[in-house]
């Protein structure tokens, strides 16, 4: 009798192991990841792909396939975010449908765009829906109850869409051809850079309401927070950054660069200025000398095209949309530790924890 109780026991957990096989079969034939490791996710533009980098080793740990077929078609995703609570890792992706690597003006008549909602930890899309036309971005509120898009048109509109039924909320009238819509570090305002009229939005976003509208540089693109109560906005053909005072809506500097920037990010840690010089594959990084003055104090090499910045720890990432790789730097040396190949034209990136 023991022998077949055994036999009965071998055989019942050799079933298990079967069905937590076939079980882990099935999810990774559906496409269903496991990263429930702190990472960072870039979004490879040409590729339509996701790029996992294991944080914890700076290796390339996963990828996640985006296209799709027929009218859910996802090409040329661009910047990617992510909203955390107790149950749940959800990123969202803005979908113009164009290569926007050399530029960010130009749109094809009646081209719609699309917002991508991810479960980060599975690498599943949840939502994939279609906006009126060519969008720059996808974000989440500070709350998180709401979904922010960019309409890139003459008659430059965001949309707001509620985060649990997609359904839209509130449509915010604009300037012209805006790009990327941001938060403040604090929550307290919404930002979106109007492209042909070379302005700066300043949105309430409880009311939805049009706070002010801020004059800069020539083809502002994105308003990228910072935790010293600015914001940063990269104008393009104006090639220079226009530094705007979170409390009081002013325009307090433009720091002018001499090169076309992709990205702009600040550091805490270090106080400084991160840009991302596009047209020479280098990243030029400053300081504040005081009375809203800034001051470059040196460049390094990434990579061709460089594009996005994040910092996490002692290392910043930047994406090299002509490379086809993320360089991961020493943010106390400012020297590249390694690049790391991922998939074609890698443009936005985001951190999950």
């Amino acid at each position: 009798m023991k022998a077949t109780t055994t036999f009965m026991s071998l055989i019942a957990i050799a079933a298990i192991a079967f069905a937590s096989c076939k079980k882990k079969h099935d999810m990774d034939a559906m496409g269903v990841k496991n990263i429930n490791y702190p990472a960072a996710y870039i979004v490879n533009g040409e590729s339509s792909t996701i790029s996992v980098i294991k944080l914890s080793n700076n290796t390339l740990s996963d990828s996640i396939t985006l296209m799709r077929s027929g009218s859910n078609m996802i090409m040329w995703p661009h910047h990617i975010y992510h909203h955390q609570n107790a149950d749940m890792h959800h990123m969202t992706i803005g979908v113009p449908g164009m290569d926007l690597s050399g530029g960010h003006t130009g749109g094809m008549p009646g081209m719609k765009g699309r917002v991508v909602v991810m479960d980060a930890v599975k690498g599943t899309v949840l939502k994939n829906f279609e906006v009126p036309t060519m969008n720059h971005n996808a974000v989440y509120s500070p709350d998180g109850s709401e979904i922010w898009t960019s309409l890139m048109d003459m008659a430059g509109k965001v949309l707001v869409y509620d985060a649990t039924t997609y359904t839209l909320k509130n449509t915010i009238n604009v300037g012209m051809e805006p790009a990327e819509v941001t938060f403040s570090a604090d929550g307290s305002k919404a930002y979106v850079c109007n492209g042909m009229d070379n302005t700066v939005s300043v949105i309430n976003p409880s009311t939805k309401a049009i706070i002010t509208t801020i004059n800069v540089d020539m083809n502002p693109v994105g308003a990228w927070p910072s935790s010293i109560g600015k914001m940063f906005i990269d104008n393009e053909d104006g090639q220079s950054i226009s530094v705007i005072d979170v409390a009081t809506n002013i325009n307090v500097a433009t720091i002018m660069l001499n090169f076309k920037p992709g990205y702009a990010a600040y550091n805490s840690a270090t106080n400084e200025l991160w840009v991302s010089n596009a047209t020479d594959g280098k990243v030029a990084y400053y300081m504040d000398m005081g009375a809203n003055t800034w001051m470059k104090h040196g460049e390094f090499a990434t990579g061709a095209d460089a594009h996005a910045i994040a910092f996490y720890g002692n290392y910043s990432y930047v994406t090299n949309q002509g490379a086809n790789t993320v360089s991961v730097i020493n943010t106390t040396t400012h020297a590249k530790v390694k690049d790391i190949p991922v998939g074609k034209k890698p443009n936005g990136i985001v951190f999950k924890f």
